[in-house]
């Protein structure tokens, strides 16, 4: 059988952390080390080569993906380390990873209007 050629896609992956950094609570230039440390290419953590690039542009973090027949990444695979960080820096009872778009994931507060109710009455 004839080898199939490699296809070759760019995928664009942003984290909006705006909320918690405008909050003081959130160190995204912690956070953005952090990615690049832990994403896996190839099952190596910390060489991300050509394949995956992750940069900071103001409150957003942007992770973007050479994908090929070799290689995959998935959106799935950021929402795991970023529970992780927040795990990490003992943030994951308060912020909460929401994905707002199709590419996107936002970090959120959660909700807790139904405890304040709950006390006043």
């Amino acid at each position: 059988m004839p080898r199939q050629k490699s296809k070759k896609e760019t995928k664009k992956f942003t984290i909006d952390c705006s909320i918690p950094k405008e909050d003081g609570i959130l160190p995204v230039d912690a956070f953005t080390t952090f990615l690049q440390q832990r994403i896996k290419v190839n099952g190596k953590a910390g060489e991300l080569g050509d394949v995956v690039s992750v940069s900071l542009d103001d409150s957003k973090i942007v992770v973007t993906a050479n994908i090929s027949n070799d290689n995959t990444f998935s959106k799935r695979y950021l929402k795991y380390l970023t529970k992780k960080f927040l795990k990490k820096n003992n943030l994951r009872d308060w912020i909460r990873v929401v994905a707002s778009t199709p590419v996107s994931y936002e970090l959120k507060y959660y909700s807790i209007r139904d405890e304040e109710e709950e006390d006043s009455e």
